[in-house]
This record gives C-alpha cells, sequence and structure tokens, in this order.
C-alpha cells in the first residue's frame, strides 16, 4: 500500500475531497493507496514518517524539509477531468517509481 498525506487549512473540506479523489482514482487505476487528510498547521516531521506521496493543495512553507514527492494536488478541487487528469498522472508516475 503506498500511504500519501494531504492538507488544508482545516482538515475537514478540501483535503477529504482530495482524499476520496485520489483514493478512487488511484483504485480505478489498480493501485493499493491510501491518503490521510490533515490539517495543515498539524503537519510536522513525525506526521510525514511513513508517508511516501505529500500531496498539498499548494506548496506550503511548513517551517522543514520534505523528503518525499510532493504534488500539488489543487486541480483536483475543480472536478473538471481535464485538470485533474495531469495531476493524477503526476501521483500515478511517483507510485511507479516507489512500487
Amino acid at each position: 500500500m503506498i500511504k500519501m498525506l494531504t492538507a488544508c487549512g482545516a482538515g475537514v473540506n478540501s483535503s477529504h475531497q482530495i482524499k476520496d479523489a485520489v483514493e478512487t482514482e488511484m483504485k480505478n487505476r489498480g493501485y493499493d493507496v491510501s491518503v490521510n487528510a490533515q490539517m495543515i498547521k498539524d503537519v510536522n516531521p513525525d506526521m510525514m514518517k511513513g508517508v511516501q506521496i505529500f500531496l498539498p493543495i499548494n506548496h506550503p512553507d511548513l517551517g522543514f524539509d520534505i523528503s518525499i514527492p510532493e504534488i500539488d494536488a489543487g486541480a483536483i478541487l475543480y472536478r473538471m477531468p481535464a485538470m485533474a487528469k495531469p495531476v493524477y498522472d503526476k501521483i500515478e508516475e511517483e507510485i511507479k517509481k516507489i512500487q
């Protein structure tokens, strides 16, 4: 299973939309993934342990370096296939590198 983390301001709406969309799309593409949705202010180095791909809405300044692939997943929120597909393709590309 590939573990991912997404985060938004409140950790309630946008991050959960991204979580659901990525888990569904990657399952449809044949991948076993789990996405954790959090508040951006709560993301810390300990939370990143075991995470293989970070999917923020935009590039945040977390105050520490991220050593895993970071993919801006904000376009998924527009629910427009033409905008979301490139994000899903990048996620799939990173999954293939990990496997």
